[in-house]
């Protein structure tokens, strides 16, 4: 599981949710969100041949690129803990962080980032099927 990026439980949605008038993001503008961290990931790869995305990073470029501050440092030292991940499981939660900065067009990997990439290790845990 811990070669897997992204691990997300899908519950059912209720018809009170479905059928509300809660505005959401419109398939255009996450588009459009998608295709400007695309941009700012080949402009930081723009010097590496054959990189072209986060996700492609080697350990030690996740170090220099992926900087976390220390309130960042100890909430995903907290998670490595609770939810005994690997080191795999750790890099990927870093470049997972990094993809989610560049969508919300931060050059910096803030706290927020970091907890929405430890949220999809879900499977991780060992008591997400219960």
């Amino acid at each position: 599981m811990d070669r897997i990026d992204l691990h997300v439980e899908v519950t059912p949605v209720s018809f009170n949710e479905l059928s509300s008038d809660r505005k959401s993001e419109n398939s255009a503008t996450i588009r459009e969100r998608v295709i400007k961290a695309r941009q700012i990931q080949e402009l930081r790869f723009k010097d590496k041949e054959g990189l072209y995305s986060n996700a492609q990073m080697e350990p030690k470029m996740v170090q220099e690129i992926c900087v976390i501050g220390d309130t960042g440092k100890n909430l995903l030292n907290r998670a490595m803990k609770k939810l005994n991940l690997s080191a795999r499981a750790y890099d990927r939660i870093i470049k997972v962080s990094r993809t989610i900065a560049d969508l919300a067009g931060s050059e910096e990997i803030k706290t927020e980032h970091l907890a929405e990439a430890i949220q999809f290790r879900s499977l991780d845990r060992e008591d997400w099927a219960m």
